[in-house]
């Protein structure tokens, strides 16, 4: 990601979704994901603390949403962290929810 990248300054999906993942990816089960980050959902299923409050925001994400934000443990972020996609619809209803414009159409994917 270059230092102009949106996401750089973003935040917003890390503060508007319930994060699920594998507890395989948890560092307890072999994965990288630190355990502290993390809480129990079920024996095959784990999440990322912070995001099942109703207002969500992931307890890896640090600085202001929208100024300056960044993934604290980007390396080891769990599946669903990668696989999301910069302006994606889902990235788009994240901005919204936090009253940021959407990605123009050269960032999407």
């Amino acid at each position: 990601m270059s230092a102009e990248h949106p996401c750089l300054s973003c935040g917003a999906c890390c503060a508007s979704f319930r994060v699920d993942f594998s507890v395989e990816e948890t560092q307890e089960c072999g994965g990288s994901v630190p355990d502290g980050l993390t809480v129990e959902v079920t024996t095959y299923t784990a999440r990322m603390r912070g995001t099942d409050h109703a207002s969500p925001r992931c307890a890896a994400l640090t600085g202001k949403i929208g100024m300056r934000a960044a993934c604290g443990i980007y390396e080891w972020r769990p599946a669903p962290c990668r696989e999301f996609e910069a302006g994606s619809p889902a990235c788009q209803r994240a901005r919204a929810r936090h009253h940021l414009a959407p990605l123009a159409d050269d960032f999407v994917g």
